[in-house]
């Protein structure tokens, strides 16, 4: 390290240390604490251990990314779902919660080391032209594709910008070559269906900034149809989350009154009560939630809004259980800080931090090929995160807010279930782009159950 660059990192720390000094009173200036002390002892050590590492470490080293893994690693550090996002994951993060991208219109995976089509989304360039599903993309405007992000960046693009794919394709003998024109595309989180008549299924993928209108006009597609709607299945199964704002008024869409959520953190502005209003069109038909280990965070809330209030029977087995609440804030040079700021509780009152939605009726899911019967009770949840946070805080008092944030906003977060690769899910036998199928939903397990569960509500109630 050069003495002007370690002049620098020492002027930034006595610049720390002053704004400290300023915000913590006038009194503080008489006696300096120790905590400010270990603060600027421990910046101090860290400027050191930066000009050693870059001094001697057997390889050449960049301070850059030296600084920005630390930093990584202090905010990892406070629990499994803040993190320091780098600008392109920032982007990602913005791109999925807004609902659109610009690019061609496909889901891709890694298969046997190559990038493949999952599915093309119905409607988009890659749809119109003909790419299939299981096609491998082979180059992109004549570049080889090595891996996920990089297929993804080379695809995206200004809307009405041209780009060239190149697949191999199963029974073809030679590469196809695609010319494209790329266009918005957006990305669908509610699919819906008529199971048979009178009763409805509604499967939503995500929250994000588009859900509840997505959900508001397929639930107005079922319930104006031939015959009145009976019942709903809600699937939520393999939801991530998404916006807290969403999953608020997804809840208040089967909710003329009650709580619908609490969240309660250490400043007084993240400690707030969420209640539901009368809704201007009734829905009081029977309603079944489907939930399961991959049901996580704002699946979570809205179907223990739903199972408090009575409002619907919670089928399947114990989700992912994400009690927290995140919010993102905007730094410099096009990074984002994702910071935990509250727990939520249900209306009753239950934190599911670390335990999870228990169903009412508990319904394995139907997997054909026989596979362990503990497989359920194994999968990763919540509580097997490393620095999970307890289900309640210890011994935190609320304090007044020193800055303005914005309303909390939770977030798709990469460690969540669903943000990984899920090569061995039920769901690549139903891809999420693709259009629902009523006879692959007859041979689902959890589905035909929550089906009976709502024709015998309706056969017992008749008069």
């Amino acid at each position: 390290m050069s003495f002007r660059e370690h002049r620098q990192i020492k002027l930034w720390m006595v610049m720390v240390a002053a704004v400290v000094l300023w915000t913590a009173g006038a009194g503080f200036w008489s006696s300096l604490s120790a905590a400010t002390e270990s603060v600027y002892k421990g910046l101090k050590t860290f400027a050191d251990v930066i000009q050693i590492i870059e001094k001697s470490y057997v390889d050449p080293v960049n301070t850059d990314e030296l600084i920005e893994k630390a930093i990584q690693g202090m905010v990892h550090s406070l629990d499994p779902h803040s993190a320091l996002l780098p600008p392109e994951d920032f982007e990602d993060l913005q791109i999925d919660t807004k609902g659109e991208f610009t690019g061609i219109g496909i889901s891709i995976t890694i298969r046997d080391g190559l990038v493949t089509v999952i599915s093309p989304i119905e409607g988009t360039p890659a749809y119109k032209a003909g790419i299939k599903a299981g096609d491998k993309i082979l180059k992109v405007d004549d570049k080889a594709t090595r891996d996920l992000r990089e297929a993804v960046n080379m695809m995206r693009g200004p809307k009405g910008s041209k780009v060239k794919v190149t697949i191999a394709r199963k029974g073809e003998k030679e590469a196809l070559d695609f010319s494209l024109v790329r266009d918005v595309i957006p990305i669908e989180s509610v699919r819906s269906l008529t199971l048979r008549d009178g009763y409805g299924y509604v499967w939503v993928t995500h929250f994000r900034d588009n859900t509840s209108d997505d959900l508001e006009a397929a639930l107005a597609k079922l319930e104006t149809g031939p015959t009145p709607l009976k019942g709903l299945i809600l699937d939520l199964r393999d939801n991530p989350g998404g916006l807290l704002p969403q999953a608020i008024q997804i809840s208040d869409m089967f909710l003329d009154s009650g709580e619908i959520l609490t969240i309660k953190g250490r400043l007084k502005r993240h400690t707030k009560a969420f209640s539901a209003h009368k809704n201007d069109k009734a829905r009081t038909y029977p309603l079944v939630v489907l939930i399961n280990g991959g049901s996580a965070s704002a699946s979570e809330i809205v179907a223990g809004a739903l199972q408090d209030n009575r409002r619907a029977v919670v089928v399947g087995t114990t989700s992912f259980g994400k009690g927290s609440v995140q919010t993102v804030e905007t730094l410099r040079d096009g990074y984002g800080l994702k910071l935990t700021i509250a727990r939520y509780y249900t209306p009753s009152g239950r934190s599911i931090q670390a335990k999870g939605i228990e169903p009412d009726i508990v319904v394995q899911d139907l997997v054909l090929e026989p596979v362990d019967p503990t497989a359920e009770s194994r999968m990763l949840k919540e509580k097997d995160l490393k620095n999970h946070l307890e289900a309640e805080p210890t011994g935190e008092s609320v304090v007044d807010d020193a800055e303005v944030i914005d309303d909390a906003e939770e977030v798709k977060d990469p460690d969540m279930p669903g943000n990984k690769d899920k090569k061995k899910s039920r769901r690549e036998t139903l891809p999420r782009h693709g259009p629902l199928d009523v006879q692959r939903l007859q041979t689902d397990n959890q589905v035909m159950r929550a089906l009976d569960i709502l024709i015998g509500y309706d056969i017992l109630s008749r008069k």
